[in-house]
């Protein structure tokens, strides 16, 4: 059988014991994030996205291994099993070789063919596929007639079905015809009505080659059709498949390259089988191949795509220590207001309408002031939904003269959390509105811990997320956001049963009784009290212990990520320096190593913990996304009349897709930069080699189409 490792190993580019030990890891029930932080001396420092494609290899490659048994093991009870079939299996690489090669041999639904072999013409068949008759078809038919087979004509169209299903059984022939039907062949797509007005209209009369096509026109196309608008279709290159099976399967007695001497009384007839092979049992099934082909590609770059950007949006820089007014802008019903403290605890609730029909502006002012009054207001939140740039004009006339700014919040997904079973749990004395409110503004203080509540799919970072496969789309958005959540770390005493069920080893339920723990007996004050949790053992309190940060411990290590495995590595490396755990609590240590080897060697720890433990002793319960840039805060407004062509702004990266990056610049309607503007100094090959979700950059407006409420920006200034 296959040998994994190797495989994996050349696939990744990494070495052959790193990927040994990586799955030697995996399969002993360690987590990604754990192998990634606290085993690198194993795995050579894989990190976490390399270790997350191996795990992804590593299954498709069990499962073919696990496939490939049972079919070596259904073709011997079959007695048809021969070496050289046996080496083609072992040798497959995908699951669509292998099935090619499995195609003969497996058991299949009554078909023409093996109807026409109930009725005894399978010798018939091979006779004219051996291609050796010296006399016509017709006469040796007539040796096939029988009360089941009553004429030579349906003799021979028996033989012509078996002979199509023996050839569309070829492996060698279907990898041919799927190749070359990717690198020549075309899409074509057409209308269902021509007359009918609709978004697909650009493909109402589209061709383009199968080799060349993006991803994201596949999954435009691909809901086109679902929705029983657009035809899809491939148009393969019929001359070369033609040309390459008649010269596969037809016998030349010639001896001289230069003439053609065919078997006159069966090469006509197999033409015909041949033709009758391709167009009623390959050419559907390959079709059907290279559709699904397509579509895990387009999904596979997307679902990247994706993944990226909604890492980008968790690993939003917090905003801490601020008290901030969550504005969930509405017309009719109003707009929910909620005060948040700097600890996201909900201090009050308001609702005002200063927007049509009501036009209560000074009533708003009036309880808004009251509000940043009462409470010290530090910041506002105002989501960009519907009615945000009339709340927006007046937040920035009721914080005129004062040191209170605002923010605009992204809210797609809140009106989906604030209805959901888990908003309830959390806010049970908040309606639907209320939530909502309160949402947008802890999204803003934390935007992981309140981001995690949301399906990913909501929150308005993808392209096409909805026509992918919802499994697939899952598990990696989900890899996505455990890796975000172990790479920041969780406050023990704070974190919801949310938001702890995604860091390394923690399931759903033992969430839930961390924070039940939490409830009854109190704060944590020691990492070790996790072992009282019921549902934590060793393995477990192993896995996610050190991703658990306490920030009023009993021992000041507990607040880092160094793992409690290595407490005492920490103590020895600070007494070489001459601190102690006071030090640290009181802002770090000066740690300066010149040869870490050595003292790694001295300390007996491997090189890379070492390293790692003297980069969170210098800043202890560092902030991986104070790196990062920080939301903008505002004091006034922008409206898109206000805009100019040549006007520099700057603007926040709210999504990036294939074709370029929507950016907002304040003005409620995010202006899109085409991939074209987003460099004249480099070729770029995708938009995210040069943006991600979350910057902070300067954009030139190139056009502004007042109807259409669209924005076209360059990063060409």
């Amino acid at each position: 059988m296959m040998d994994i490792e190797r495989i994996i190993a050349t696939e990744l580019d990494i070495k052959p014991w790193q990927a040994d030990a990586a799955i030697t890891l995996i399969n002993d029930d360690n987590s990604i994030p754990f192998i990634a932080r606290y085993r690198k001396e194993a795995t050579g420092g894989l990190n976490d996205e390399i270790l997350r494609s191996l795990n992804e290899r590593l299954v498709y490659l069990k499962k073919l291994d696990e496939r490939k048994r049972q079919i070596l093991n259904n073709i011997e009870k079959q007695g048809k099993l021969t070496l050289d079939l046996e080496h083609q299996i072992n040798e497959a690489s995908t699951m669509v070789e292998l099935e090619d090669l499995y195609r003969p041999y497996k058991q299949k639904k009554q078909t023409r063919a093996s109807k026409a072999r109930d009725k005894g013409l399978e010798k018939l068949a091979y006779t004219i596929y051996d291609q050796k008759l010296d006399h016509s078809i017709d006469k040796e038919a007539q040796n096939y007639i029988n009360d089941e087979v009553p004429t030579i004509e349906e003799a021979k169209q028996g033989a012509n079905d078996i002979i199509a299903d023996i050839i569309s059984d070829k492996a060698t022939f279907r990898r041919f015809i799927r190749d070359i039907t990717i690198k020549k062949g075309k899409i074509s797509i057409t209308p269902k009505q021509k007359d009918v007005s609709s978004e697909y209209e650009m493909y109402y009369d589209y061709s383009e080659d199968i080799s060349d096509i993006v991803q994201h026109r596949i999954l435009a196309i691909n809901r086109g059709e679902k929705e029983k608008i657009l035809n899809v279709k491939v148009d393969a290159p019929l001359e070369n498949i033609r040309y390459f099976l008649e010269d596969e399967i037809l016998i030349n007695y010639s001896d001289n390259p230069e003439e053609e001497k065919y078997n006159k009384y069966t090469t006509n007839f197999i033409k015909d089988a041949i033709a009758d092979s391709y167009k009623r049992l390959i050419a559907p099934a390959i079709e059907r191949e290279i559709r699904t082909i397509l579509t895990e590609v387009a999904e596979d770059k997307s679902i990247k795509v994706f993944k990226k950007n909604l890492e980008q949006l968790l690993m939003q820089p917090p905003i801490t220590g601020k008290t901030v007014l969550g504005w969930d802008p509405a017309f009719r019903t109003g707009c929910k207001l909620a005060v948040i403290d700097e600890y996201g605890k909900v201090l009050d609730t308001a609702v005002v309408y200063p927007t049509e029909p009501q036009n209560k502006i000074e009533e708003t002012k009036n309880v808004v002031r009251d509000l940043i009054k009462k409470y010290n207001i530090d910041l506002i939140a105002l989501g960009n939904g519907t009615a945000s740039r009339e709340s927006e004009q007046v937040i920035v006339e009721i914080i005129k003269n004062t040191s209170v700014k605002y923010v605009i919040v992204n809210e797609a997904g809140a009106s989906v959390y604030s209805a959901s079973d888990l908003a309830r749990e959390e806010f049970p004395e908040y309606d639907v509105t209320e939530r909502g409110a309160i949402s947008i503004a802890r999204r803003l203080q934390d935007p992981l811990a309140e981001l995690v509540k949301i399906d990913p799919k909501s929150i308005g970072v993808g392209q096409y997320q909805h026509d992918m496969n919802p499994k697939k789309l899952d598990e990696s958005l989900d890899g996505i956001i455990e890796r975000s959540v172990n790479n920041v770390g969780v406050d023990l005493n704070t974190a919801s049963a949310t938001l702890l069920q995604h860091v390394a080893g923690v399931s759903k339920k033992v969430a839930n009784n961390i924070v039940a723990y939490r409830e009854e007996h109190g704060s944590f004050v020691d990492r070790n009290q996790l072992l009282k949790v019921p549902g934590i053992g060793a393995k477990t309190f192993e896995q996610c212990a050190g991703f658990m940060r306490i920030y009023e411990p009993k021992n000041i290590l507990d607040s880092t990520c160094v793992h409690p495995e290595s407490y005492d590595t920490a103590l020895s490396l600070l007494t070489v320096f001459g601190y102690d755990l006071y030090d640290v609590r009181n802002g770090g240590v000066n740690l300066e190593v010149d040869d870490v080897e050595k003292l790694a060697g001295e300390l007996g720890v491997g090189e890379w913990t070492l390293k790692d433990i003297i980069s969170e002793l210098k800043k202890p319960g560092r902030d991986p996304r104070d790196e990062l840039d920080a939301p903008q805060l505002r004091s006034d407004v922008l409206d898109i009349e206000d805009l100019e062509v040549d006007m520099v702004l700057e603007g926040v990266v709210r999504n990036v897709v294939d074709f370029g990056a929507f950016v907002d610049i304040g003005v409620h309607q995010d202006g899109l930069v085409h991939i074209s503007e987003l460099s004249d100094t480099q070729f770029v090959k995708h938009p995210m080699d040069i943006v991600n979700v979350g910057d902070i950059i300067e954009v030139k407006v190139l056009s502004v189409d007042y109807e259409k409420n669209r924005i076209s920006l360059s990063m060409i200034l």
